[in-house]
């Protein structure tokens, strides 16, 4: 075949392909040219081929001299152009060989390929789509060449390779995609704006549908949004602005590939990736629907750490698209899995940024309050997580974290275990009793009621063991009780304790607990007035129970008497006969204080007040209780409850008494337990001592011994 080749193309012309020289290889390449255009009107294919044969194997796949293999890159396509029409089925022989040099190690070669396939793929056009895919993989190669030239040269060619996709009916767009799936995560810049070039510019045909393949090349895109250059990124955003505006437009879109997509973006360290990742995600719960459904905990998992994003845009839309989302309303049915969105709130839940731990909690709420059911078979695993977000720094989400549990609490055992809860926490935390204590019970008291939750609080106080911790936060909760407004309602409540059967309940219920705290016992009792009994509890009080932490209560009381709570205390005192009881109990707090204590000068300034121009009731010192009447203290009946049945004040003092006591053992013990420990650690280094001087005492200056006292 050969042979035949030789006798057909005549050796001069033959060398000169092979010259050196462009201009003698160019001229070659036109005789080759017209000697194609003769057999190919004669019809001798045979002989073409066999042309083509030898420009392949002797020429361009030469291992001799560089312009050996250009001249026969020229030659094949000059015998391209000599076919014209004809070409297409001579194909498969003369492309090969060009994609082949498309590899040479000489860029002039590859130079000489980029010319040779342009003018072939003039000539065939639409015959040429079916090497479509190896061509462009080696049009993504060139792109990126070291050459200049080459480059320069590949881009024409690419031009003319786009036009001919463009305009062709047998261009094969799922034969395409993977190819463009596998290179599109290329960090070569020059192949990048490549691949975005073909992009933009198949999305551009009317007759490909570049929307529907969109989610395999999508990740790329967004991977494109933070590369180095300003052009790129530039490209990258405006392919992905005409995508957004075609989904808009679409009716068919599959938004759950896309979905998972934006989620991973929205994490990006990249600023610009995150914003067009969650403008994205935010036209996608505008849009998607049903179809979205499945999605929900994964786009909330992305938009709530954006909530906190440094960038304010970002902030913007991811707070709106938070919005949007927790306004659709869907059911089980739909596919909404509750589960995946309570784990994703619940990990936010620990997020570093206060407004993400906001959002989180609000759709708690949301949940609890649309999906009850549902959100209950959850809580075992959610339960502990929202007890410790009472320990936030931040007052907003305790105050929210609250608010969630209010509605948990709706069941009683739940109500149960978050005061046992907080307890517990405060506990373990008295700081957060001291900074935040007053906070939340007060928050409790107005979701589910002062008087349920200080009654809960009372029960669990009234059994616990450690009798400090019962002291301190039985302290906390009077304090909160006599300058809350938000209990107001109670402590009306209380003051009806000897008249009303709710108020007696209510105190009865208290008293237990209060007794831990001999000062809370008696701001208790001036509450309900019952002045009596108070004025029996300080009568009761021992030597060791006024200590620091006792006066220091006291000193707090005597100021809040000043409070408006107390107005009604202090008006009472214009009738000294009428309430001896309360003038007693006053001069026996007056009596408790040291004389050069601020307390002290306050009472007694509010004591010289008291006009005593009555003759007043004598008490008797002996058993204050014989002039008690059964139904109240001070001589007040009550003329319209008569089945009211009076407290036992003589049993609570008792009570009173007996709870006092247990303080004051456990006192002891802990002195006795000190001091043990001191005598225990003191004899220890007594011992060390002596042992660490006995062995280092040198022998002339021990004592001398009874017999050598005798010989001397």
């Amino acid at each position: 075949m050969a042979a035949d080749a030789l006798a057909i193309i005549p050796g001069a012309v033959l060398r000169n392909l092979a010259d050196k020289l462009y201009e003698k290889r160019k001229n070659a390449a036109l005789e080759i040219e017209g000697i194609i255009k003769q057999l190919s009107t004669a019809g001798e294919h045979d002989k073409i081929a066999a042309v083509i044969g030898l420009l392949t194997s002797d020429f361009a796949m030469s291992p001799q001299a560089n312009h050996r293999k250009q001249g026969g890159l020229i030659g094949l396509a000059a015998v391209t152009v000599g076919l014209t029409s004809e070409a297409a089925q001579h194909l498969e022989l003369i492309v090969p060989p060009v994609l082949n040099a498309f590899l040479d190690q000489d860029s002039r070669v590859r130079y000489y390929a980029c010319e040779a396939l342009y003018n072939i793929a003039k000539v065939v056009r639409g015959d040429f789509i079916i090497y479509f895919n190896k061509i462009f993989d080696a049009l993504c190669k060139l792109s990126a060449d070291s050459d200049a030239n080459v480059q320069s040269a590949a881009h024409l060619l690419d031009r003319l390779v786009k036009d001919i996709v463009t305009e062709s009916d047998q261009f094969s767009i799922e034969e395409f995609i993977p190819l463009l799936r596998e290179r599109m995560n290329v960090l070569n810049p020059y192949v990048r704006q490549f691949l975005v070039g073909w992009i933009t510019v198949l999305d551009s045909v009317p007759d490909i549908d570049m929307l529907g393949f969109l989610p395999d090349f999508l990740d790329g895109l967004f991977n494109m949004l933070s590369d180095n250059s300003h052009e790129i990124r530039q490209q990258a955003d405006a392919a992905l602005s005409e995508f957004l505006q075609e989904i808009k437009n679409s009716p068919n879109v599959d938004y759950g590939r896309m979905a998972e997509i934006l989620v991973r973006r929205a994490g990006s360290d990249d600023e610009f990736t995150r914003l067009t990742s969650i403008t994205w995600i935010n036209e996608f719960v505008k849009l998607g629907g049903e179809q979205l459904v499945p999605y929900y905990a994964d786009i909330l998992g992305a938009i709530l750490p954006c909530i906190s994003d440094e960038e304010e845009k970002i902030r913007v839309v991811a707070r709106e698209t938070n919005e949007e989302l927790r306004a659709m309303k869907s059911d089980q049915t739909e596919g909404f899995d509750i589960g995946a969105i309570l784990i994703i709130a619940e990990r936010e839940l620990n997020s570093e940024h206060e407004a993400t731990r906001i959002e989180a909690l609000h759709w708690f709420s949301t949940l609890l309050l649309r999906n009850r059911t549902e959100f209950l078979g959850y809580l075992e695993g959610i339960f502990e997580p929202l007890l410790n977000a009472l320990s936030d720094p931040s007052d907003a989400v305790v105050l929210l974290v609250l608010e969630v549990h209010a509605r948990i609490a709706e069941e009683p055992h739940h109500f149960h275990h978050l005061v046992s809860y907080l307890i517990h926490t405060f506990h373990n935390n008295h700081v957060l009793l001291e900074r935040r204590g007053a906070l939340i019970v007060r928050r409790l008291c107005v979701l589910l009621g002062a008087e349920k939750v200080y009654r809960e609080f009372s029960t669990i106080l009234e059994k616990e063991g450690d009798l400090d911790f019962a002291s301190t936060m039985v302290q906390a909760l009077n304090l909160i009780l006599l300058t809350s407004a938000e209990l107001a309602e109670l402590r009306s409540l209380l003051k009806k304790s000897l008249v009303d059967s709710r108020g007696k309940d209510l105190f009865l219920s208290l008293y237990p607990s209060w007794c831990h705290s001999p000062m809370a016992t008696i701001s208790l009792c001036l509450l309900a007035q019952a002045y009596n009994h108070a004025s029996s509890v300080i009568q009761s009080l021992g030597e060791e129970d006024i200590n620091v932490k006792f006066l220091v209560q006291l000193d707090k009381l005597i100021r809040l008497l000043e409070t408006p709570v107390f107005a009604y205390l202090r008006l009472q005192l214009l009738e000294p006969g009428k309430h001896t009881w309360l003038l007693k109990t006053l001069y026996g707090l007056l009596m408790l204080l040291p004389q050069q204590s601020a307390a002290f000068k306050i009472l007694r300034t509010r004591l010289k007040t008291v006009p005593f121009s009555e003759n007043l009731k004598r008490t008797s010192s002996a058993n204050p209780y014989s002039q008690i009447l059964q139904v109240t203290e001070d001589g007040n009946r009550n003329q319209d409850t008569p089945n009211y049945s009076a407290i036992n004040f003589l049993f609570r003092l008792q009570q009173f008494e007996s709870m006092q006591q247990q303080h004051r053992d456990h006192l002891k013990n802990q002195l006795q337990s000190r001091k043990s420990a001191s005598a225990t650690v003191l004899t220890q280094e007594i011992q060390r001592y002596e042992e660490s001087h006995s062995s280092s005492v040198p022998e002339i200056s021990r004592p001398p011994s009874r017999a050598s006292r005798v010989i001397s």
